[in-house]
């Protein structure tokens, strides 16, 4: 069930970003910014999968709510968070600033 939650966080900032990049750049950056966040959800999962089973080796047990696959999704929040936070929020609002100040 906490797996499930922290997909639906993944897919509604891949949305934000779509949306922002969207409305700033046309359909093309919305696009762009699909498939990064995409590309940066499966890179950081392949890399935390890994560690998680060395932290978790057990099996857990049927109905479980904090398996292996559940701290590795955890582990992919706390990077892509940052990554999201400096890439589309930060980014964004520098843009719009850099935009409104052009001679």
């Amino acid at each position: 069930m906490l797996d499930l939650l922290i997909y639906h966080l993944h897919i509604v900032g891949a949305l934000y970003a779509f949306t922002k990049r969207w409305q700033e750049e046309g359909l093309k950056g919305g696009f762009l910014a699909l498939g990064i966040c995409g590309l940066a959800f499966t890179i950081l999962w392949s890399l935390t999968g890994p560690v998680a089973r060395m932290i978790m080796p057990q099996a857990a047990a049927p109905g479980a709510w904090f398996t292996s696959d559940t701290l590795s999704l955890v582990l992919v929040l706390i990077p892509g968070s940052i990554f999201f936070w400096l890439f589309f929020y930060k980014g964004s609002d520098r843009t719009a600033k850099e935009r409104d100040h052009v001679d």
